[in-house]
């Protein structure tokens, strides 16, 4: 009778350890699944290392006593050291007509000219809008004209635009931009506060 109930024992204590150890494997497995993962790193997409863009803008300009606002066309090219910063040119062109003053009775026909270059600096992210913003120096450029008025002739001066925009991913490598900008111009020794709009399309290779 000894013998049977040292053996039940011993049978018990075995199957205790088995149970034991089985409900050991479970917590561990489930353990490991309730792990978090591993934090995603964020990593700006690498952008193209050119950019050119072609659009049209609307500028109004104060200089030589005279007020008048131009429409035109813009176009930008720029180099991209990195994801953030960039170098670029600018070439802007645009015709309107000038109001009358006594000095000038007459309506002029009002040409400008902006070609300059400067930093380009983007808020990198993975989102399909992107912020930007630049500052570029240059030259400015008027030509006024009108048959049988006066006219102020042709001039050039120092130039320069501070602004920035943004960017909407459109597709590719296709972006649609919206930009505005302070253009500041100096001539006849006075710095002019005018200012800029305008939009169109971006192309990165």
């Amino acid at each position: 009778m000894s013998k049977v109930m040292i053996l039940c024992g011993a049978i018990l204590c075995l199957s205790l350890s088995a149970a034991a150890q089985d409900s050991t494997v479970a917590f561990d497995a489930s353990s490991t699944a309730a792990e978090p993962a591993a934090p995603v790193s964020f990593s700006p997409p690498d952008r193209d290392a050119w950019q050119v863009g072609a659009g049209f803008q609307y500028q109004h300009f104060g200089v030589f006593g005279l007020s008048f606002h131009n429409l035109g066309f813009n176009s930008q090219v720029t180099r991209y050291f990195n994801n953030w910063v960039g170098l670029e040119g600018a070439a802007e062109v645009g015709w309107g007509h000038t109001n009358t003053t006594p000095t000038v009775p007459r309506s002029l026909v009002a040409k400008s000219l902006f070609v300059g270059g400067g930093p380009h600096i983007v808020v990198s992210n993975n989102s399909r809008v992107e912020p930007w913003g630049h500052v570029l120096v240059g030259l400015e450029h008027f030509r006024f004209t009108q048959s049988g008025s006066p006219s102020l002739g042709s001039n050039s001066a120092f130039g320069f635009q501070a602004g920035g925009g943004i960017d909407f991913k459109i597709g590719g490598h296709v972006n649609w931009r919206v930009q505005a900008d302070y253009v500041g111009s100096r001539f006849q020794s006075t710095i002019q506060s005018n200012y800029s709009f305008g939009s169109g399309l971006v192309f990165g290779f």
